[in-house]
């Protein structure tokens, strides 16, 4: 049974590259005619593929309602989090991840330091958009249109002096972070903390949230938390492939 499961699952990445008939599926399993008939007719009778006019097949309606269900019903902050309170344990400081939704980004879930200095932050509360490495994340994978209509509406209040000053250098900024995958806050909404993150992907590439880690400079120097990128990345990635459903390492 398992083989024959194993079959019909083999037809839906080769359909996924276009219609194909009879032969062309049956040469692909390395199996007679009758057999592959009766695995596509199977995928038929649920609405997993489509057998079109010119008797060639392509992936049916049904799977792509299931596909859209699925991506609908994924709850990052439910995935993401064992692996925040993971990333917490090994290295002991505040934990946040964060996700851009109608022209805010807004922490979902927050694991604490261990360390008696605590961050000022709550889940549901906005975050700094013009200095927060969780913002930067989310905000540069925007396209360029988008990413030029935001920065041109916000104001940018200089928390501090290491403060992004205005649109052009948010834009700069937004580029760097596109072009390298991480981003810092490095006392740029309060002097005394510092912030390091990386971005979560979904199934497409597109990033869905951001996490970061960070922790006042009293505990730990900027410097030494940029120590942690590494693991902070290689969380994300692993965030990024249970949530894609796709077991591909990725390097760092």
């Amino acid at each position: 049974m398992s083989q024959t499961v194993d079959r019909a699952l083999s037809i839906l990445p080769l359909l996924a590259q276009g219609p194909a008939d009879l032969g062309q599926v049956a040469d692909r399993l390395g199996v007679h005619k009758s057999t592959a008939l009766r695995l596509l007719r199977t995928l038929h009778e649920h609405g997993l593929v489509y057998r079109q006019q010119d008797q060639r097949y392509r992936l049916g309606a049904r799977l792509f309602a299931l596909a859209q269900e699925a991506v609908e019903n994924l709850d990052v902050r439910e995935i993401a989090h064992p692996h925040l309170v993971e990333l917490n344990e090994q290295c002991g400081h505040t934990v946040h991840l964060a996700v851009y939704e109608e022209n805010e980004v807004l922490y979902i879930d927050k694991v604490e330091s261990r360390y008696p200095v605590r961050m000022y932050s709550r889940i549901g509360k906005p975050v700094a958009i013009t200095v927060a490495a969780v913002a930067k994340l989310l905000l540069a994978d925007l396209s360029e249109t988008e990413r030029r209509a935001i920065a041109d509406k916000l104001d940018y209040p200089m928390y501090t002096p290491r403060s992004t000053p205005g649109a052009a250098a948010f834009l700069k900024e937004l580029a760097a972070v596109r072009e390298q995958g991480w981003a810092t806050d490095l006392g740029g909404h309060e002097e005394s903390i510092n912030c390091v993150g990386a971005p979560i992907r979904g199934a497409d590439g597109r990033v869905v949230a951001a996490m970061s880690v960070s922790a006042p400079n009293v505990v730990v120097t900027a410097e030494e938390l940029l120590t942690l990128l590494p693991l902070v990345r290689r969380t994300a990635d692993t965030i990024s492939r249970e949530y894609s459903g796709s077991n591909r390492p990725k390097k760092v």
